[in-house]
């Protein structure tokens, strides 16, 4: 049965300008779609031009929000990057042997090591937007810098903060106040509007340099076959490098599709699909793991309708 609360709570949180998208009911996992993108078949409507995920999905339509809520007690999702949101999500020990490590001795919880790190650096932590987590944390709501790099998620412990902080943003979501999750509620603990993100935490934050790409050289034949698919590699490469903020892994996978439909085709082999297009994707700021899954998947798609250059030969 449909949940009238969750309704008016993904209703409320768009009309802060939020991206807002169903979990499984009283659960953390998107309900939709529901496959990854290594297991797309293209068979969902929105996955025939390439997977679609829950961030392209999220949206602040009413109409939309209301035919989706008004099916099933769907949890709110919060989609980070569309709503210009970076949260701090301060966890809390699951047990009593879930202990800081020494670097962070004392420390009883995400909280504890946050105000370390604001002592640290000479930053103040200022109130924000606050919710507090099914478990007892704290999901810290600050707005994403209008300029320098593009933030993503961060792991406490797989080198991102401290013990007990991870942060969401691009490609990163936060369960909403209004849900639950395994019974437990997040509640706003202090509703008012989300502050910028600190300067101190911004650098914390920022993301290495970007590597810089350079061509992968493909040994092709010198024929007419030859010169017609490195102009074809030289093409993708342009239309991925060409793509602009938000678009470029969906240019990453039409490039990996026209490409692996040459290779299905003998022009060229996967493992050279790979080597021209990951280190340009790379060089983009796409992260590695779904620069690897998203060529894949173009692959896997590209394979299905294999292009034979028969027609293609060599100049006389």
């Amino acid at each position: 049965m449909p949940n009238p609360d969750l309704l008016a709570a993904a209703l409320a949180h768009a009309a802060r300008g939020w991206h807002v998208f169903p979990l499984r009911p009283d659960d953390k996992r998107p309900a939709f779609p529901d496959h990854t993108a290594d297991d797309c078949t293209g068979r969902d409507p929105r996955c025939r031009a390439g997977h679609v995920g829950w961030e392209a999905r999220a949206t602040t339509d009413p109409d939309r929000i209301r035919r989706a809520w008004s099916t099933r007690p769907y949890g709110v999702g919060i989609a980070c990057g569309p709503s210009g949101l970076v949260v701090v999500d301060l966890d809390v020990p699951k047990n009593a042997a879930d202990a800081p490590p020494a670097e962070w001795a004392g420390a009883r919880d995400g909280a504890d090591v946050l105000a370390a790190l604001a002592d640290r650096h000479g930053g103040p932590v200022e109130p924000t937007y606050t919710v507090t987590t099914g478990r007892g944390g704290s999901h810290l709501y600050y707005r994403h810098p209008e300029h320098g790099p593009q933030l993503r998620n961060t792991t406490g412990d797989r080198g991102g903060l401290g013990w007990k902080v991870d942060t969401r943003a691009h490609g990163g979501y936060v369960v909403a106040a209004g849900s639950t999750v395994a019974g437990r509620p997040y509640t706003v603990a202090l509703d008012c509007e989300p502050a910028p993100l600190p300067a101190w935490l911004a650098s914390l934050l920022a993301p290495a340099p970007r590597p810089v790409y350079r061509p992968t050289a493909v040994a092709l034949p010198a024929d007419r076959r030859g010169r017609y698919v490195a102009a074809a590699i030289r093409r993708q490469v342009a239309h991925l490098a060409a793509a602009t903020e938000g678009k470029r892994n969906h240019a990453l996978f039409t490039s990996a599709v026209a490409l692996g439909q040459l290779a299905a085709g003998g022009a060229l082999t996967e493992v050279d699909v790979y080597a021209v297009l990951e280190p340009a994707a790379l060089s983009l700021g796409l992260p590695a793991g779904e620069v690897t899954r998203t060529i894949a998947s173009g692959l896997r798609t590209g394979a299905r309708q294999p292009r034979h250059l028969t027609s293609i030969r060599e100049a006389a």
